[in-house]
């Protein structure tokens, strides 16, 4: 029992936090939050190609300051606005959030969960993790787009449809308050996801009080928790198996660079990155940095690698965008592929 309470411990929160991102998420967007963030990116100087790279930069900087989940849940609505308010590919804007918020998770311990799950057990500074993944990130991040920019070149020098201009309406209200509020507490706080679900779920409850519409169809729509509630069940069964096998130990306490990142990143493709990161927690490995590589760099692969990708998905689904699965895995493929091959020397 004691085993399970401390997988429990080590695994709960990012679950937490992440339903509470998506309350917040849900509400700030009906009060247009996005959608004037989004128009106010489209003003960039120059066309497409400066937008998108500016936009790419914003997501990467989100995403390592306040995690990747956090990240798609905010700026894949930005990126879209930004596009549809420029008329401009849409698809450079959609796949790249996803693409950049996984390759951009490399740079701090809170960047992504599975950094923090799987250096739970080694004494590491803050600090010295940044400096360590710096060049890892950076080239990570250029990779990303590079390859985005070679995909959508020729769409993004070409406007697809006409401008949007009428749907920037805005309302200050308890959405953009408890996204102010989340920012700070993922800033600011070593154990933001209760407070952050709390006020989440505070924030909601003020929308079906007040607007007295179906906001709980909506926000169970939005949070999914059948799909939380299994990954989260999933996850604990994993890591407090690995508690008690050696297996990871054999696998991984040997293991040379090449081995970490190829065993992560397809155990991050079987079972998702979570799961995998608890799994691989539970015991180290000679090269913790290498196995990041997988469990950050993988899930760009498939959707199923990562949470971040499943939210992705239902964001995409609530801004009338239908992403497609097979595309996600060619170009999320090359781009796994090139960022490890060219990350994993700078370790």
């Amino acid at each position: 029992m004691h085993e399970l309470a401390q997988t429990l411990s080590a695994t709960w929160s990012p679950f937490v936090l992440v339903a509470g991102l998506l309350l917040i998420g849900h509400v700030a967007s009906g009060e247009g939050l996005f959608r004037l963030v989004g128009a106010g990116c489209a003003r960039v100087p120059g066309g497409s190609v400066p937008l998108f790279l500016v936009t790419m930069v914003a997501v990467a900087l989100v995403t390592a300051v306040l995690n990747l989940d956090t990240s798609v849940v905010f700026m894949t609505p930005v990126a879209l606005f930004a596009a549809r308010a420029k008329g401009t590919d849409e698809k450079a804007f959609l796949y790249g959030t996803i693409f950049m918020s996984n390759s951009a998770s490399l740079l701090l311990l809170g960047s992504n969960l599975t950094n923090l799950l799987v250096f739970s057990r080694i004494p590491t500074l803050g600090s010295s993790f940044a400096r360590h993944m710096l060049l890892p990130w950076v080239a990570a991040v250029i990779v990303t787009m590079a390859v985005v920019l070679a995909w959508r070149w020729r769409p993004l020098r070409l406007a697809t449809h006409a401008p949007e201009r009428a749907k920037t309406s805005f309302v200050f209200g308890p959405g953009v308050l408890a996204v102010v509020f989340a920012v700070v507490a993922m800033l600011t706080m070593s154990h933001p996801a209760l407070w952050v679900f709390l006020v989440g779920v505070a924030t909601e409850l003020y929308e079906i009080a007040v607007k007295k519409r179906s906001a709980l169809r909506d926000a169970l729509s939005v949070t999914n928790p059948w799909t939380l509630s299994l990954l989260f069940a999933v996850a604990v069964a994993v890591g407090w198996f690995s508690r008690f096998s050696t297996l990871t130990t054999h696998l991984l306490r040997h293991a040379s660079v090449a081995a970490t990142i190829v065993t992560s990143a397809v155990t991050s493709l079987v079972i998702n990155n979570l799961p995998a990161a608890s799994l691989f927690a539970a015991h180290r490995v000679a090269h913790p940095y290498a196995l990041l590589l997988g469990l950050d760099l993988g899930p760009n692969i498939l959707v199923t690698g990562a949470l971040s990708s499943l939210l992705w998905i239902r964001i995409a689904h609530r801004n009338d965008v239908r992403p497609s699965i097979k595309t996600f895995s060619i170009v999320g493929t090359v781009i796994a592929v090139l960022a490890i091959a060219c990350a994993a020397p700078l370790l």
